[in-house]
């Protein structure tokens, strides 16, 4: 039996919307590369990169802990080198900003339009402003070479080491669980540069330390340092820093040349730099500790895990970190007094970041305080969108009655790649699929090789479907108008999901080419219960 072709899908996600928005407002255009003057073709204006960056930089970094707020001088020294490096930049007029994230991971990236940031975990193995220059003058590069601008352009959306804070009591991994559009942030961050955009970057970043009046020499020992630690393979390193930016010998050797050309020379800033990092490393062993009580927790150790986290708050007892961790270790235990306890001090504390705010909400629809929930499910979409966020909102909007915001906030939460998401995709259907059949179902003719003329239903919907009744509609092919209408025909039985049924129509043709001026009604289907 010969099929007919169907491709229909009911909707698209959220990020193939954005990305499709994207292109249609780009136009194929030649320019040159603001950094290496090198004629390339620009799709996206810098208009675009400075609108994505602003729109995907605060949710990039609540999906990786967060700022880190408890050293705000640090912060304030980071993003003066930062712009002291930016102002003599190929593109100084970019918005830069320069942020502290809050993990131990050591890494660092940059945004299309100039947004950059450094872990906390970065700053730990670096032993001067000059070499703080080095990586920041690298990630700067990035961001004025149009890097990630260009990566976009070729689709390039390969996977690196973005996402390491957890997410509910087990602190797993949630980057399945980012939805709407964050979900392009978090590819933004986890796409790879190239050989040739890390020698650039390497390159350009040295002569950018030189112009700021920094020594260069610095990018070079810093390099001829991450490469021994690279043999080593500490995992920490191995999962940041490396993973996106790996080091080599060629690395090192290229540096060398570039040194040799431009001179070395300038500020080294050891003692400004240990005078700033003072406190930070200081309370290095509380944050080994908090580390240490999350991969404690996620093996279900709640013992050792509040001890360790006992010993962190210790160390450093202003970190919202900690006391949201004893919330996590609280949930896990079922206690859930006291784990909105300890998540409302994390909040206290820290107010603008995501996680608690989540805890919370989860916390409180779980014990049927589904109005109390609202807020904090609110407020931690607000900060960055998740599918937990918006799957339980939505069913707060269903039980009030609110369809309409219901099936929004599922849409939303269909967008991720998890059981919440699918969660999300079947309540969304069995709101949707009453008031639009026909956006799940597809109905066609097909002919056997005698000329038997089937009507055929293909549900597209994840749910099975049954009391499904069509009609066909015979077509004039020099008018195009309807010529006649068969009676109501019923397809027995269930159609699953993702599968077609089908009913012989009684009518015959001489013709295959004839099935197109036939075409099939579907009058009524139902979600099996």
């Amino acid at each position: 039996m010969r099929y007919l072709s169907f491709t229909k899908q009911p909707f698209l996600s959220y990020l193939q919307l954005t990305l499709l928005l994207a292109a249609s407002l780009t136009i194929t255009a030649c320019g040159f590369n603001p950094v290496t003057k090198k004629r390339e073709f620009q799709w996206i204006s810098e208009a675009k990169e400075i609108a994505i960056s602003k729109q995907n930089y605060s949710p990039a970094r609540q999906s990786q802990g967060g700022d880190y707020v408890i050293d705000p001088d640090l912060s304030a020294y980071i993003s003066d080198v930062g712009k002291k490096l930016a102002a003599v930049s190929d593109r100084p007029d970019l918005p830069y900003e320069f942020v502290l994230i809050n993990d131990s991971v050591p890494n660092a990236w940059a945004m299309p339009g100039g947004k950059i940031a450094f872990n906390r975990g970065l700053l730990y193995e670096l032993n001067s402003e000059a070499e703080l220059a080095a990586v920041m003058g690298h990630e700067i590069v990035h961001a004025a070479a149009r890097h990630g601008a260009k990566n976009m352009e070729h689709g390039i959306f390969l996977q690196g080491a973005m996402i390491a804070v957890g997410i509910g009591a087990q602190h797993t991994d949630y980057g399945d669980l980012i939805v709407g559009g964050s979900q392009l942030g978090a590819q933004l961050l986890s796409s790879q540069y190239g050989r040739d955009a890390e020698s650039e970057s390497d390159l350009y970043g040295m002569q950018y330390m030189k112009k700021a009046g920094y020594d260069p020499s610095a990018a070079v020992t810093l390099q001829e340092t991450f490469v021994r630690l690279s043999e080593g393979k500490p995992s920490d390193f191995i999962s940041g820093l490396f993973a996106s930016h790996p080091p080599s010998p060629q690395r090192v050797a290229d540096n060398k040349i570039t040194l040799a050309k431009i001179g070395a020379g300038g500020e080294m800033g050891k003692q400004i730099y240990a005078k700033k990092v003072a406190h930070l490393k200081a309370t290095r062993t509380a944050y080994k500790a908090y580390d240490d009580a999350v991969a404690a927790l996620k093996k279900g150790d709640t013992a050792s895990a509040a001890e360790l986290a006992k010993k962190a708050i210790a160390g450093e007892p202003r970190e919202a970190r900690f006391q949201e961790l004893l919330g996590d270790i609280a949930f896990t235990e079922k206690k859930t007094e006291a784990a909105l306890s300890y998540y409302a001090k994390a909040i206290k504390m820290q107010p603008d970041y995501f996680k608690p705010h989540i805890q919370s909400g989860i916390l409180l629809f779980n014990s049927g305080k589904k109005k109390e929930a609202e807020p904090y499910l609110k407020k931690a979409n607000e900060l960055l969108p998740t599918a937990p966020g918006h799957a339980l909102l939505g069913q707060i909007a269903e039980d009030r009655g609110d369809i309409n915001l219901a099936l929004q906030h599922y849409q939303i939460a269909t967008t991720s790649n998890s059981d919440i998401g699918k969660d999300a995709n079947l309540r969304l259907i069995r709101l949707d699929f009453p008031r639009h059949p026909n956006q799940y179902l597809q109905a066609g003719v097909v002919a056997d090789s005698r000329g038997n003329l089937f009507a055929v239903v293909q549900n597209n919907a994840a749910i099975a479907i049954e009391g499904v009744s069509v009609r066909v509609i015979q077509y004039d092919p020099a008018s195009g108008r309807a010529i006649s209408q068969s009676g109501s025909m019923r397809i027995l039985g269930s159609i699953a999901a993702d599968n077609r049924g089908q009913v012989s129509t009684g009518i015959r043709i001489s013709d295959p080419q004839q099935t197109k001026f036939y075409k099939v009604s579907v009058e009524s289907a139902k979600l099996v219960n």
